[in-house]
């Protein structure tokens, strides 16, 4: 464990270090970030980051983070529950929630309930209000390493009354250490995906893959902007027992395969985000969810937690050359 800086309104951030196996993983406390990613053997690192808090704190809000407690997009920035409207900060375009806004978990200091040579558990306390939704809520993350070169993320929240909750990774990766993650090759396990409107949020409908550049069933590469990528992928089966929906592979030869509990996972092109003196497009957003903007359309299942359901996801990432 190490000092990695300062933030602004003066907490402390510390690196955790995980390594079992061929695999070695840093961790952040700001924003629960993985912050890097190592397999031995590979040159490059696998996930882009930056050593200095500064970048994370102004250019790259989400890069590495969890993102939550609603993560990816309320179209009209308010969810109802119990009878109850809750109005949420209007971060996107004015008009869209995005990330949980300025008091999403991604700009918080996480502190560290447990650490071992090769897991780490974050823990961190929203009190009621914050990110504009009810409940005294308590979140964990746990980061586990197992060999030869698995990386599992578990998400854990509870809460006292009925608020909402939809946490997801935000790791951009790039297996290639490449100046973009043009020449990857991705297939992801779903028949159907979400289209979106020119706010970047979901239309309501639930489209079929077959017969659109969203197919990805099979194993391509796509071009970078072509097609634009920002889009919710329904993975089959939706939320259920930990199961493998993704696969990527660079042309370096180093492949990755997640596992998810989730029922969706969005896939961002970066065309937008970047590190300093670094392109857009350098990394692959895969961000594993519940569907966004759930409360807004039925048919996309539900977000809601309470005090006798709380919340959990399992996502793993299994690295190989």
């Amino acid at each position: 464990m190490a000092h990695f800086g300062t933030t602004k309104s003066g907490e402390n951030v510390a690196q955790i270090t995980l390594s079992a196996g061929d695999l070695t993983v840093n961790i952040l406390t700001f924003g629960a970030i993985v912050q890097d990613v190592r397999l031995a053997g590979v040159p490059q690192g696998l996930a882009l980051g930056s050593e200095l808090l500064s970048d994370y704190e102004e250019t790259m809000g989400y890069f590495g983070a969890i993102v939550g407690p609603i993560a990816n997009r309320i179209s009209n920035a308010r969810v109802r529950l119990n009878g109850m409207m809750y109005e949420l900060e209007r971060n996107e375009n004015g008009a869209v929630h995005l990330h949980s806004g300025s008091e999403g978990v991604h700009a918080k200091v996480w502190k560290i309930v447990s650490a071992t040579d090769d897991s780490v558990t974050l823990g961190l306390h929203l009190a009621d209000g914050v990110a504009g939704l009810p409940g005294q809520r308590d979140i964990r993350v746990t980061y586990q390493i197992s060999a030869p070169a698995t990386l599992t993320m578990t998400i854990e929240g509870t809460t006292d009354t009925a608020t909402c909750m939809n946490f997801a990774s935000h790791i951009y990766w790039n297996l290639d250490g490449a100046e973009t993650w043009e020449g990857h090759h991705l297939q992801i396990a779903a028949d159907h995906y979400l289209p979106i409107d020119a706010a970047t949020s979901p239309t309501g409908e639930i489209a079929e893959v077959s017969g659109t550049a969203m197919d990805f069933r099979k194993s391509l590469i796509p071009q970078v902007g072509a097609p634009a990528l920002d889009h919710n992928f329904c993975l089959t089966g939706g939320k259920g027992p930990l199961r493998d929906v993704l696969w990527l592979a660079g042309g370096s030869g180093v492949s990755m395969k997640m596992a998810t509990t989730e029922a969706g996972v969005q896939i961002h092109d970066a065309a937008t985000s970047h590190r300093p003196g670094r392109p857009c497009y350098e990394g692959l957003v895969i961000e594993p969810q519940a569907w966004p903007d759930t409360p807004n359309h039925r048919g996309f299942g539900s977000i809601t937690v309470t005090a006798d359901h709380p919340y959990r996801q399992v996502t793993s990432w299994q690295f190989s050359v």
